[in-house]
């Protein structure tokens, strides 16, 4: 039997359709704007959620009405038990689906298909392997975009994340946008967030504004097709006439989405939290593993989130450095 689904709607009237289930913190990368150049001090293995431990907290949410699920990391695809996580969770009624750095999935295409996963998101955030290993601080460039030319082969629709950072990658949107011409992927330009240790500043910021600047200084209005967005979506989607695939832009900082937000995010160590920048978490895992029942606990902060981007509501407050008391990106999951 279905529980109330009004658990999941917040004073705004906003429905939370969509967990992010982080499996680890760990990664096989060390993205500068992720994971802090000393590194981050994991949670303690008994801190982090079991197979079991996932599977029923995201049963609960589902009965809640959650539809979609999207598995994150660190990268999940280094967790040892990875395959049975993602075999147990395609038995839900739900839209599995994950997003990845590409090094290792070429491993899983057999079990993705098995399981119904339809799309990926990989990240790769820049097409010079010098500077895909600068920002990565690790050589796997010509891996990575082999897997995801095999995915699209296989497939399976793929989206592609391009953190973007003026000064360094900046300069490659129109080279990444050319990739659709022949290759049916969606490109995803993401304006770099500001995340504990990732040295973020405004002046490192490539506004959707810029971004829409250079297409616009290389393709004429007439071959730039607007794409209609669905409800939730947190992009704005585009496509060159005549590609394969689109370009799309998530502008998190200078042009946020939070009216329609529908995502709630699960970290690896079982905390919820109801905003990608609060730094408010609510413990799913102490009241779990003593019996005890946690949809309270999800009603309060799904009840409890504000209204855009956990208050920061104007780019003045948003560039307020104490203002981002938050976790690395690699402990959140993104």
């Amino acid at each position: 039997m279905k529980k109330n689904h009004t658990i999941l709607t917040d004073t705004f009237g906003r429905k939370h359709n969509y967990l992010r289930i982080s499996l680890t913190e760990r990664c096989n990368l060390r993205c500068t704007y992720c994971m802090p150049a000393e590194g981050i001090r994991l949670s303690p293995k008994a801190h982090i959620m079991t197979y079991e431990e996932i599977y029923t907290i995201a049963k609960e949410f589902v009965d809640a009405g959650v539809t979609k699920i999207r598995l994150t990391g660190g990268e999940p695809l280094i967790r040892k038990d990875a395959a049975q996580i993602i075999e147990k969770l395609a038995s839900l009624p739900i839209q599995l689906t994950l997003t990845t750095n590409g090094v290792i999935v070429d491993k899983f295409i057999e079990l993705f298909k098995k399981c119904g996963i339809t799309s990926l998101n990989v990240s790769l955030d820049s097409l010079d392997a010098k500077k895909n290993t600068t920002i990565t601080r690790r050589s796997y460039f010509e891996k990575i975009y082999q897997n995801i030319v095999l995915l699209v082969n296989e497939g399976f629709i793929v989206k592609v994340n391009c953190v973007l950072i003026k000064g360094f990658n900046d300069n490659e949107i129109i080279d990444f946008i050319n990739v659709t011409k022949d290759l049916p992927v969606q490109i995803r330009f993401i304006e770099f967030m500001p995340f504990d240790g990732n040295r973020w500043n405004l002046d490192k910021l490539v506004s959707l504004k810029e971004i829409l600047e250079q297409v616009h200084s290389k393709f004429t209005s007439e071959n730039i097709l607007k794409l209609e967005d669905a409800p939730n979506d947190t992009t704005k989607s585009y496509q060159i006439k005549g590609y394969q695939g689109t370009f799309a832009i998530i502008s998190s900082v200078t042009n946020p989405f939070c009216d329609g937000c529908n995502r709630i995010r699960l970290t690896a160590n079982g905390q919820i939290k109801n905003c990608l920048f609060s730094s408010k978490e609510s413990d799913l895992l102490t009241p779990l593993r003593a019996g005890q029942s946690i949809t309270p606990v999800i009603q309060k902060t799904i009840q409890s989130k504000q209204k855009i981007r956990n208050g920061m509501d104007t780019l003045d407050k948003f560039k307020q450095s104490d203002a981002h008391n938050n976790r690395s990106m690699i402990t959140i999951g993104g």
